[in-house]
């Protein structure tokens, strides 16, 4: 294996790496919940520790590999994932637990941003597309393997055997990272770490994603909302005065990141949507039984698999910004599908919509992160491929609650739980193929690069 195609393959294994570590644990919940004689919803801090670390550090993991090297924080990011998933295997306490997954997530915000902006550093223009491609298919075929991988081992080892696979893994991708060449077009600034900014940005970021997982009743959503209203708009405050920004203002002036950012929160928040609701559809709507249930939402992880890679060679050869939307397009289609074919043609017709709209996601994956990448500045890179992870798991966050509260308030009152069911996947599916429609419009708004943003200097 040549040295350019070893740095590849780091930078996948180290994606592949996060993408389980986001999916293993949870399977492991109900081990925990016996293990360390706590509640559900004191054990389901592991899921949610974890996923406020990686989306309230995205954009500050990218900025600091802009300003530190990028190679250099991916090694700290898979060395932090790995300390963290150790100490999670040997916690003795579910507090220790829940403290080593924030650190995991820390670890793990690295790891999803850093390799986007080393993989358009390491290959050709011409190229890109399909290195996309790759890292988009190794995402989903992290998330499939998580839960399967975590279910077996939990049954074989006890709880402790998924943190002890992802520490592995983690070990694993740390010599394959050491391949990868540090980018020449690093600057090297000579002014102070905005850490005031940092700290406001990851706060607010943080302060949203806890106001929408709601993990007990009476959770104080409002008052969450505003503090990270207040949070983020005092960051804002702050950057435009600051020497060396974290997420430069002047960013989002520029249409390419704003698009780029905006359509990823609109499509992820419709991929969590088909993951929470495509469960209930199946058991309750369709009266699937629950092995079954888990072999059909597997098409989806499969389908984005095979077409990952053949979306990015698709992208290479053509314009990234008219396969955006052509993307969004087969992605409004097949939430439409998803709407409608399973109340005529039960589960193949929920097939047949996962194996039109899994496609487009991949499509989109590759033609975003390519034509969003491609307008930075390479100075800038790691700040943008972290504004899009951060921009990603918003709608994550975003689909997996409000979409989810939405399914749940249009079932109660149902005369039977399948009828009900299958009116509330309707509706559901109808609003997120709106979000789909609204992603392709702004698509079609017209784009310009971004050039490095003047900074000021100290005399």
């Amino acid at each position: 294996m040549s040295t350019p195609s070893r740095a590849i393959a780091g930078l996948a294994l180290a994606i592949l790496t996060a993408s389980v570590g986001t999916s293993a644990a949870n399977v492991a919940l109900p081990a925990l919940v016996t293990a360390f004689t706590a509640t559900p919803g004191q054990v389901q801090w592991v899921v949610i520790a974890y996923l406020l670390a990686i989306t309230s550090v995205s954009v500050a993991a990218g900025s600091a590999g802009d300003r530190w090297g990028r190679r250099r924080v991916l090694l700290a990011g898979i060395a932090l994932f790995t300390v963290g998933a150790a100490v999670g295997a040997l916690a003795p306490s579910l507090v220790t637990l829940i403290i080593a997954r924030a650190i995991q997530g820390f670890g793990a915000a690295i790891m999803t941003a850093l390799p986007l902006a080393l993989a358009k550093d390491l290959v050709a223009n011409g190229r890109t597309g399909r290195i996309m491609g790759l890292l988009g298919t190794t995402s989903a075929v992290g998330t499939a393997l998580g839960p399967a991988l975590g279910g077996v081992l939990v049954g074989w080892g006890g709880w402790a055997s998924p943190f002890w696979m992802m520490a592995l893994l983690g070990a694993t991708a740390l010599p394959f990272a050491l391949m990868v060449p540090s980018a020449r077009t690093i600057a090297r600034p000579r002014h102070r770490f905005d850490a005031v900014g940092n700290v406001l940005l990851s706060a607010g970021i943080a302060t949203y994603a806890l106001a929408l997982t709601a993990p007990v009743p009476n959770w104080p959503t409002g008052p969450l909302l505003i503090g990270a209203a207040a949070l983020v708009i005092g960051f804002l405050a702050v950057e435009r005065r600051a020497d060396a920004p974290v997420f430069p203002p002047a960013m989002l002036r520029h249409r390419t990141i704003r698009t780029g950012m905006i359509t990823n929160v609109l499509v992820a928040t419709v991929m969590m949507t088909t993951l929470v609701v495509g469960p209930y559809a199946l058991h309750d709507g369709l009266q699937l039984p629950l092995p079954l249930v888990g072999l059909v939402m597997s098409v989806g992880p499969v389908t984005s698999a095979i077409s990952g890679v053949l979306a990015g060679r698709l992208v290479d050869r053509t314009s990234p910004p008219v396969m955006i939307s052509l993307s969004l397009t087969i992605l409004s289609i097949g939430t439409a599908a998803l709407a409608t074919l399973p109340a005529w043609w039960g589960v193949a017709g929920y097939v047949g919509a996962l194996v039109i709209l899994t496609p487009g996601y991949q499509l989109f994956l590759a033609a975003n992160n390519t034509h969003t990448l491609g307008a930075t500045d390479a100075e800038q890179r790691g700040t943008v491929a972290g504004a899009l992870g951060l921009s990603r798991n918003l709608g994550l966050i975003t689909g997996a609650s409000a979409m989810a509260a939405l399914y749940t308030s249009l079932t109660a009152g149902a005369d039977t739980a399948a009828s009900g069911s299958l009116d509330a996947t309707r509706s559901t599916f109808l609003i997120a193929t709106l979000l789909a429609a609204i992603a392709a419009v702004t698509s079609l708004l017209p784009s310009r690069a971004l050039r490095a943003t003047p900074r000021k200097e100290h005399p």
